[in-house]
């Protein structure tokens, strides 16, 4: 009881000091907010649209905040909880489980005209327990192999062929000793980049009932591939998101494994940038599985009255095929609007037929509030691989050890 009351009292306690930080979002009916996990080049696209918004609505103010992924759910959590937060929150799809469970969601089936959502991509319309709880304006979200045309013509089909041609591709440019260009570089370190190889060995993150399937030789394999990689060079001995993309605007690395967040970034570098699929995995014979996403909006349950009915008009002219359009052009994104996916802008660009291409053997993200446990679960067994402290057959165990006791504790 004693154990209880505390738990009680530092929620409390939470809470209100976060209350008092978001309950500054503004009551004005007339103003909308977002917060926003896209990264800067998206968000300069946003910030253009809402220009447009506004022009078009005199008196209507909506302005976005960004936070990095990890730091929105979290803050989106605790602000909509203590009644307060953004009127629209933009994310992936995963995160629709954990804020539907918490209740801090609107379901959006009945606030549209029905025929409404018949005009996206299914893919688009995010559902839960038979809700519809995100409306998309962007579908894949999604790792590709991306390659530099300069330093690689022709990017391998197989894992075999990685190995084989990697040594090539890792030089000293300037011998003085060091490695200058890398053959390939990726944020390998976080476990969504880690993902496509687990499938590509055959195994996956959780079953058909959300149960984690973490301990198995599939996850070991795929520890043991990456690991191989580090260890002959093929990739850097460390390497995080910044460092990956630095190097491949720079042209010291011949190929990188990323999402369309990236893509127009590396075109604005100056770099010649085609697109495969990550490479097979020649032991399975299977193509490695990222998973794809929706990535959207959905609606505070804190959001209601003359402010709702502007949060939802904001959302509907986000989501115009004109306007999904706006992120094809700056990011080579896929539209989630269907008559946006007719565009040439669509059908013409060889980088978008590609990235469709590598979706087509990917993997749908799920959705189920235990993702968020498995994520949490798997980081640091897995980032311990490469500090030395576990090995790849006593992370896969501590994965599954540690996924289970998040779930348990998740639904006490």
């Amino acid at each position: 009881m004693e154990k209880f009351t505390l738990t009680i009292l530092i929620l409390f306690f939470i809470l209100t000091i976060l209350f008092l930080s978001f309950g500054s979002e503004s009551s004005d009916p007339n103003e909308v907010i977002i917060w926003t996990q896209d990264l800067p080049p998206g968000r300069a696209v946003l910030d253009s649209l809402l220009s447009v918004f506004m022009q078009q609505n005199p008196g209507a103010k909506v302005s976005e905040r960004y936070y990095e992924t990890e730091e929105l759910r979290s803050n989106y959590i605790i602000a909509a909880l203590g009644g307060s937060g953004p009127d629209l929150v933009y994310g992936p799809a995963d995160q629709v489980g954990p804020f539907e469970i918490m209740g801090i969601i609107q379901p959006l089936e009945n606030l549209f005209e029905p025929d409404f959502f018949e005009k996206f991509d299914p893919k688009g319309v995010v559902r839960f327990k038979g809700h519809v709880y995100q409306i998309a304006d962007r579908i894949g979200n999604h790792l590709t192999l991306v390659y530099n045309r300069k330093l690689l013509s022709k990017p391998p089909q197989t894992t075999d062929e990685l190995l084989a041609m990697g040594p090539s591709l890792t030089k000293d440019v300037d011998g003085d000793g060091l490695v200058d260009q890398y053959a390939l570089v990726w944020n390998f370190i976080e476990p969504f980049f880690f993902v496509p190889f687990l499938g590509g060995f055959g195994g996956w993150v959780m079953d058909e009932s959300g149960k984690p399937t973490l301990n198995t030789p599939a996850t070991i394999a795929a520890c043991k591939f990456i690991v191989e990689l580090r260890e002959k060079k093929i990739i850097p001995h460390e390497c995080d998101l910044d460092l990956a993309n630095q190097l491949f605007k720079k042209q010291n690395a011949a190929m990188i494994i990323n999402g369309p967040w990236s893509w127009g970034g590396y075109i604005d570098a100056g770099v010649d940038i085609g697109l495969a699929r990550i490479p097979m995995v020649s032991s399975t014979g299977l193509w490695p599985t990222p998973m794809a996403s929706a990535t959207g909006y959905s609606l505070n349950v804190n959001c209601t009255g003359a402010r709702r009915d502007l949060a939802l008009k904001v959302l509907k002219f986000l989501t115009e095929p004109e306007n999904t359009l706006a992120y094809t052009r700056k990011l080579s994104a896929i539209p989630a609007r269907l008559e946006a996916l007719t565009s040439p802008l669509v059908l013409d660009n060889p980088i978008l037929q590609r990235s469709q291409d590598q979706i087509t053997v990917g993997r749908p993200m799920p959705i189920n509030p235990e993702m968020r446990a498995i994520w949490d679960a798997m980081r640091p067994p897995y980032q311990n691989i490469f500090n030395g402290r576990l090995t790849p057959e006593q992370a896969a165990a501590e994965m599954q050890r540690l996924a289970d006791q998040k779930i348990a504790e998740m639904f006490e």
